[in-house]
């Protein structure tokens, strides 16, 4: 068992396999998950466990260089806690509709148990140096 970082086996693993580029989405159980998209459900009732808390925990191990959110995401908690945990990093908005399109070129899709609609983010992976 790790010490801290995640926990989770598969995600862990894909985490620790990402290459410079490659995207990763942590949505609600709501987002469709496009064939040939590993879907990692997390989800275990409303609401948890909830997108901030997956996301702080993946953030922890990944390197992300640039965030997209939808456009129709208006929650002002939710925004400023995304804000709050990408801090410099640069986020992009785009409507649902080409959020849910390039979801089709991620690794994986994590569900949450958000519940707050359109809290949906796409995390595209950096480099260390």
């Amino acid at each position: 068992m790790r010490h801290a970082g995640l926990w989770h086996p598969r995600l862990a693993a894909l985490v620790a396999g990402m290459g410079h580029g490659d995207l990763l989405v942590v949505a609600d159980p709501g987002l469709p998950v496009p064939a040939g998209v590993e879907p990692i459900d997390l989800v275990f009732a409303r609401g948890e466990p909830g997108l901030l808390t997956v996301l702080r925990t993946v953030l922890a191990d990944l390197v992300v260089e640039r965030a997209t959110v939808a456009d129709q995401l208006a929650d002002p908690g939710l925004l400023n806690g995304l804000r709050a945990q990408l801090g410099d990093i640069p986020i992009d908005r785009v409507t649902h509709e080409q959020l849910k399109a390039v979801t089709a070129t991620a690794k994986a899709v994590v569900r949450t148990g958000e519940a707050t609609p359109y809290a949906n983010i796409i995390l595209q992976a950096g480099v260390p140096f």
